[in-house]
């Protein structure tokens, strides 16, 4: 199966180098690894162009942006630039450059995609450093395909219409192809470090963009609350609740444009709602 990878980078200077080690490190290399360097300004362009010297399936572009601090759109444009200049491909790879994978990660995900022809997202778990161990990054369930490790089947990414610009695209992506009757599995032997924890440098406009997300994605305000509980208790931050309902709403008022249809908004809300049932059912 051929294998292109995209990622977006931005000022990854620190991390690019043991993130672009590990891709070729790897016991299943991807066809294809495209470095899209987002108006950086520190060194991410000449250590990707270093790779891109000594192995020819690595590439490295730029693309010009503003330097405005735009959570998702920002990420997801880029990616659609890095998109645009890659080959066929039969799996697409949206990765950070802030993360090591392990050896044999393609090597098992290729498995898993040649042996379930209905498997359209499949990912390991990422893992952040605590002290001296390695745990479990648990801002989302196990059974949640992060954001910074995507990797998608063709038929998958077309019929889902790629990634959403803004904030909530990795969830949406999930729930989207599970509507459209595709699986989606991680993997947890794949033990993925991310050297910068989600939410660093996180502000209070980033926090009201996740209600703005909930709503964008058809969730409606009671599983808005929930979800929003979730991740202020996850975070150890009250607040966090108060201002994801402050951007539901906002978002909600302005009748802002979502990023699903109806009938797909209450395909989500069923599939929420189950989810919620089931736990209970299990306690």
């Amino acid at each position: 199966m051929r294998i292109s990878i995209v990622i977006p980078a931005h000022n990854e200077a620190i991390f690019l180098q043991d993130c672009l080690d590990s891709f070729v490190a790897q016991t299943y290399l991807p066809n294809e690894l495209l470095v899209v360097d987002d108006n950086s300004s520190d060194d991410t362009f000449n250590i990707a162009k270093d790779y891109a010297k000594k192995y020819d399936w690595i590439k490295v572009v730029q693309r010009s942006s503003s330097n405005e601090h735009i959570p998702g759109k920002k990420v997801v444009d880029t990616f659609n630039f890095g998109l645009q200049q890659t080959s066929d491909f039969d799996l697409i790879g949206k990765f950070d450059a802030d993360i090591i994978l392990p050896k044999n990660y393609f090597e098992l995900i290729v498995n898993q995609f040649q042996a379930n022809w209905k498997l359209g997202m499949c990912s390991g778990l990422l893992y952040i450093k605590k002290g001296e161990n390695w745990i479990y990054e648990n801002i989302a369930d196990k059974n949640h395909i992060r954001g910074p490790i995507k990797l998608y089947h063709k038929a998958c990414f077309e019929k889902i219409g790629g990634l959403r610009p803004g904030v909530g695209w990795d969830t949406v992506d999930t729930l989207l192809a599970k509507y459209h009757d595709f699986e989606t599995v991680t993997l947890p032997q794949l033990k993925v470090k991310h050297l910068r924890p989600t939410g660093h440098g996180y502000s209070t406009k980033n926090y009201q963009s996740k209600g703005v997300a909930m709503y964008k994605i058809g969730y409606g305000l009671v599983l808005t609350k929930i979800a929003a509980l979730k991740m202020a208790w996850q975070a150890k931050s009250p607040g966090l609740y108060f201002q994801a309902i402050f951007g539901y709403l906002r978002a909600f008022f302005q009748q802002q444009p979502k990023y699903v249809s109806q009938k797909e908004g209450k395909f989500i809300r069923s599939y929420r709602w189950k989810g919620i049932w089931s736990k209970l059912h299990a306690i």
